[in-house]
């Protein structure tokens, strides 16, 4: 008997803890959203394993980087990892297929950029619209051979930066563009000696507020105490203390926006 009874209290404790949880997310109050910016990609699978254990959605912008294993993110090889991410439910973004960075404004409407990866790696380009365009939507096009689904219409500069010019670019071509909160920026690219971890967990926990939206990457060459698992495990615990949700971007649904580009 007394067998019993310690095997139904046991399987009521779960059940309750299991309730808790439950209850303890349905309550929340306030509202993050992570993103991930794909980087060398040398934690990715310790970020998946995070997100999955803690029940928590993010948003990856993914950029054809090239990885710690001497490939590129939008490789073959991690066809799998991509489509894993895409089942359990995150969201993916656009972070331009050869990482190109913003340089700064050029003559009628243009910009100059300068990709860190592919042919032209280490160019400063005159980039128009329709060559922007392109820019962006390779990352979509790749993703769904990738995992047979589309991106979400968003994109994000690579380093966040733009100019009015950029983002209206991106905008005309059907993509929003995204950046991130100034307490959402986590550090994981920071000199780890100057920024170690406990510092940014204790700063990221502390200062983030309700529809921030945080930044962190995949993998990071240049750290050398690497920022996840580290610090983003206790940090979802944190903010679900705190009261937060994991919300996806884009935060609202976005108009379809017809240009000339979108009918080539």
């Amino acid at each position: 008997m007394k067998c019993k009874q310690l095997i139904h209290l046991t399987a009521a404790l779960l059940l309750g803890c299991f309730a808790f949880g439950i209850s303890a997310q349905s309550s929340c109050n306030k509202t993050v959203y992570l993103s991930f910016d794909t980087g060398n990609m040398s934690v990715a699978n310790k970020v998946s394993e995070i997100l999955k254990r803690q029940d928590v959605k993010a948003t990856f912008f993914l950029s054809n980087e090239k990885t710690y294993r001497g490939d590129f993110a939008l490789d073959d090889s991690w066809k799998t990892y991509w489509q894993d991410r895409a089942k359990e439910g995150h969201h993916f973004g656009s972070h331009t297929y050869d990482h190109t960075y913003f340089v700064k404004d050029g003559p009628k409407g243009e910009v100059f950029e300068k990709p860190q990866f592919g042919p032209k790696a280490g160019m400063t380009l005159l980039y128009n619209e329709a060559a922007m365009c392109k820019e962006i939507r390779k990352v979509d096009q790749r993703f769904q051979e990738l995992t047979n689904q589309p991106l979400e219409r968003i994109w994000r500069a690579p380093g966040g930066k733009t100019s009015q010019a950029l983002v209206r670019m991106g905008d005309m071509c059907g993509y929003q563009h995204i950046g991130w909160a100034p307490a959402g920026f986590l550090g994981d690219e920071l000199n780890s000696d100057r920024h170690p971890n406990h510092l940014l967990l204790d700063k990221a926990s502390r200062d983030i507020k309700d529809g921030d939206i945080t930044m962190a990457h995949l993998g990071i060459w240049s750290r050398k105490d690497p920022w996840a698992p580290a610090v983003l495990e206790q940090l979802i615990v944190n903010l679900k203390n705190r009261g937060f949700c994991f919300g996806l971007l884009p935060k609202a649904p976005i108009a379809p926006k017809v240009s000339p580009i979108q009918s080539k």
